[in-house]
């Protein structure tokens, strides 16, 4: 008898409910080949800067290669393990670590390369499994649900090749998978230009901030005949100033509170509720801290603060800053922080981005100490220079930087609304809710 919440049309498989002219068969059935690869003996030592690509499952990215850092061997090497060779059309698929489940598809820049042990490489017969529609169908939320079901409790500790092959994958006759790796495959690339957008403002903003808060570059009308001068940071604008941040201003260490004070009373403004941000404003949703009257006086945010981070397991960490571009209304802050109050004329946009500037931050790193992880504290913060513009200068530097900011944040959204698109397509067209070509027999 049909399931009566079944769809007319459609029955309900193993994989969900799927048109009743689709199949469903386990990946070995339609693979001929699935293995992985080994690592050769010297492993780092014998990768070469040319030669046959060596594939690692760091180059196995969420539907794409990501070959930065791409390894080589040479032919020596290679002949001794041809049955790990790749053949363009591959389908790569990360076996271990914290990328499994991570796949992509060989093309013409990996062909003829091989890979190593934690990448398995799934050929499939191309008369019946189109390569790009598998590489979909492992990265939809049904592929990835099967892979983590073989990961016991869920630490995911590996695949093995019985686990691969078992793989149960929906199937529409060949055109229709075409037809559906198409589309998906439009909308990746979608997502792979506005992916080099975002990378391309980045670098665009890291050489402007390099250039315009060293000075090294002038706006217009902040230039003529000013000359330069050499300082302890470097050669700057004979115009600008140098100061330490103990003379333009003073630090604060954060509240410490028992565990107990948690989950009630104030706002409470933590270490991740600034790391990574450059701004913090009271729409942020933060957490609850039972503080008094004294402490919030003590230990506020007001508009214009700059919050340090005062420790960081990477040394790239320790620093960062976060600016309260309005006053954050009762909260307090986290011992993990330093508050930063200037006293002088600087500019609220541009302490937003200065102390990114890439030799500032270099100082700051080199004045910070090591035990588990990497700390700075308020003497080493207070002893750091600052070049500093006039005012006007601040600002309409912190105007460039800010445009370029926004730039990146619309391409942002535009990418994670993309993202959302494509996330709601592969639900239409893997389960064959949206039919691309017309119905009929296999």
């Amino acid at each position: 008898m049909k399931d009566i919440n079944v769809p007319a049309g459609y029955k309900s498989t193993e994989v969900g409910v799927i048109p009743e002219d689709w199949e469903v068969n386990r990946l070995g059935e339609k693979s001929t080949k699935i293995g992985s690869g080994i690592t050769p003996t010297g492993g780092e030592k014998v990768y070469k800067k040319q030669g046959r690509p060596f594939i690692r499952s760091q180059n196995i990215g969420w539907g794409h290669l990501s070959l930065d850092d791409i390894a080589f061997i040479d032919d020596e090497i290679h002949n001794t393990f041809k049955a790990t060779e790749i053949k363009k059309l591959d389908v790569f698929l990360n076996i271990t670590g914290a990328s499994i489940g991570r796949s992509a598809v060989a093309d013409y820049r990996v062909e003829n390369g091989n890979v190593n042990q934690h990448v398995c490489i799934i050929r499939t017969n191309q008369k019946e499994l189109n390569s790009f529609f598998l590489n979909h169908c492992l990265l939809s939320d049904k592929g990835q649900k099967q892979i983590d079901s073989f990961q016991a409790g869920g630490n995911r500790e590996g695949l093995n090749f019985g686990q691969i092959k078992s793989l149960k994958i929906p199937f529409p006759t060949l055109p229709e998978q075409k037809a559906i790796a198409t589309a998906l495959s439009d909308i990746d690339n979608l997502l792979g230009v506005l992916d080099r957008l975002i990378a391309k403002k980045q670098n665009l903003k890291q050489s402007a901030m390099q250039e315009l808060l060293t000075g090294k570059k002038r706006l217009p009308g902040f230039r003529e005949g000013k000359g330069y001068k050499q300082t302890e940071v470097g050669l700057i604008p004979k115009d600008w100033e140098i100061a330490t941040l103990g003379e333009i201003g003073k630090f604060k260490n954060g509240i410490n509170k028992n565990k107990e004070s948690f989950g009630f009373g104030f706002p409470f403004v933590n270490l991740l509720d600034v790391f990574g941000k450059i701004k913090i404003s009271d729409s942020l949703t933060l957490g609850l801290i039972n503080s008094t009257k004294i402490e919030r006086n003590e230990y506020n945010l007001k508009k214009g603060d700059v919050i340090f981070v005062r420790s960081s397991v990477k040394p790239e960490g320790v620093g960062l800053t976060s600016v309260a571009v309005e006053n954050l209304e009762n909260a307090v802050y986290s011992g993990f922080l330093i508050r930063f109050r200037d006293e002088s004329n600087f500019d609220l946009e541009y302490k937003v981005h200065c102390f990114y500037e890439e030799e500032f931050r270099k100082r700051l790193i080199d004045n910070s100490t090591v035990s588990a992880n990497t700390n700075i504290n308020q003497d080493a913060l207070k002893k750091l220079k600052l070049p500093l513009p006039p005012l006007p200068e601040q600002k309409a530097i912190a105007t460039i930087l800010s445009d370029i900011d926004t730039e990146i944040a619309a391409l942002k959204k535009r990418r994670d609304k993309t993202h959302n698109i494509k996330q709601a397509m592969m639900q239409e067209l893997l389960t064959g809710k949206t039919r691309l070509v017309s119905t009929g027999s296999r």
